[in-house]
């Protein structure tokens, strides 16, 4: 069989496998055998240089050639070792599959035959992976890593980074993971990418798509709250679709995940300390030095600390427009954690002056909620109506009620729009000429 037919035919055979959910150990019956061609074989290739006279499939085959040797393989299980040890030389070994898996939404790798992965909102263990040893897990997350600039180690023992297509990687290692190395892997969805699709899909209704383009547009401040893995980043991206292209826009994050197609975008990073403890750069020292940027916008991909004041201050001092996520359970629970995160700042600064900081740099927070059938929804929209009695009073714009759940297991519920009265934000949209939301507000 040549080395072509060889692929073609461990592709034809990997189809059948995900059908019928076979694991390595059922292609390979002999658990240890595999394993020990497995060690044997990753550890001969891993960092090896493939000679400049040799294509990388013959390399390969060789070295698989070499390894086994005596050992009596068919067809089926030799093209399975060829597969596994292309993916540990041209992806990131056990878990390339599962990346490029578009129905795949989360990786999670809790030991080195348990991972878990999340499909339609629902988590599945998923055994027709797995991982040599902790130390093949290890190697694993700094080939993730290393094109980003970071690394991971007894001193640096947790990361957190972004992959080449956008998707998020956190990874423990230990003396912080007791069990041994994990790693958690939230995929960028690629297919999310304008409010049609969040239309389409039943996350947004399109009175509010418009409703939300027009207060991007009419430079209104806004947050994106919601849980983990509710879809903060993703309806960010989309928000910061609808700014103009002639504006400067400054995004800032800890690891790059935002996907802005604008002509005039700067994307700044977070950066951790080396090994001597020295040069991080956090997201409030990038969020002070945006401002000496010129922008129009800044757009902070998540505030959860000191950087909150200085977002605050900047929306406060001419930039307006700006967006940022927060980690919250809802509007109400957004704002009392950013008032929160103010106070972290250290500044001797009253609650009412905070409160009412707040009120005049924030306009609109967006609240986004992963369903219990693992869909996500945009459940409100809210303005920051007034300041009164000390304490900040939201109105919601836009929400979503939920009536129950189907026997399919779909969330049943419906959209209301609060039209009897013109929303705050109005004025401030309707002052740059955006007219589109004057029919739902009954505007003549």
């Amino acid at each position: 069989m040549t080395k072509t037919s060889l692929i073609e035919a461990f592709n034809i055979e990997r189809k059948q496998t995900k059908i019928d959910n076979i694991t390595d150990y059922e292609i390979f019956p002999d658990k240890k055998l595999l394993d020990d061609l497995r060690v044997k074989i990753v550890e001969n290739l891993i960092d090896q240089e493939v000679p400049q006279d040799k294509l990388l499939q013959e390399f390969i085959n060789d070295e698989i050639d070499r390894s086994i040797e005596g050992y009596d393989l068919t067809n089926l299980e030799r093209s399975h070792l060829y597969n596994l040890i292309d993916n540990e030389i041209n992806g990131y070994g056990p878990l390339t599959e599962l990346l490029e898996d578009k129905n795949i939404t989360e990786i999670m790798v809790n030991s080195p035959r348990e991972i878990y992965i999340e499909i339609d909102g629902q988590l599945i263990r998923d055994e027709s992976v797995s991982f040599i040893n902790d130390e093949h897990i290890v190697r694993t997350i700094e080939r993730m890593i290393g094109p980003m600039g970071r690394t991971i180690d007894a001193t640096n023992p947790m990361v957190d980074s972004r992959l080449k297509d956008g998707s998020r990687i956190n990874a423990v290692i230990p003396p912080l993971s007791t069990k041994g190395p994990v790693i958690t892997i939230r995929k960028f969805k690629s297919e999310m990418t304008s409010a049609d699709d969040m239309i389409r899909i039943g996350s947004m209704t399109p009175y509010m798509a418009t409703f939300l383009e027009a207060a991007v547009k009419g430079k209104c401040n806004i947050i994106v709250c919601g849980g983990t893995g509710s879809g903060k980043t993703t309806l960010l991206n989309i928000l910061s679709s609808f700014i103009p292209n002639d504006e400067r826009i400054i995004t800032i994050e800890d690891a790059a995940e935002l996907k802005l197609e604008k002509e005039h975008v700067i994307s700044l990073e977070t950066r951790v300390t080396n090994y001597d403890n020295e040069g991080e750069i956090t997201i409030q020292d990038l969020v002070i030095n945006a401002l000496r940027m010129r922008p129009d916008r800044i757009i902070v991909g998540e505030v959860r600390g000191k950087e909150a004041f200085d977002m605050l201050q900047a929306m406060n001092t001419g930039h307006e427009g700006s967006i940022t996520t927060l980690h919250a359970n809802g509007p109400k629970d957004a704002l009392n954690r950013l008032e929160t995160m103010v106070l972290m700042s250290g500044l001797d600064i009253p609650i009412k002056a905070i409160r009412e900081y707040i009120v005049s740099a924030i306009d609109l927070v967006v609240n986004i909620e992963r369903m219990s059938d693992g869909k996500r929804k945009i459940t409100s929209i809210s303005e920051l109506e007034s300041f009164q009695d000390g304490d900040i009073h939201l109105k919601e714009i836009f929400a979503f009620h939920q009536k129950g759940v189907t026997e399919s297991g779909e969330v049943d519920g419906t959209y209301t729009l609060y039209d009897e009265k013109v929303p705050r934000v109005y004025r401030k949209i309707a002052a740059r000429g955006i007219t589109e939301i004057n029919e739902m507000f009954h505007i003549k």
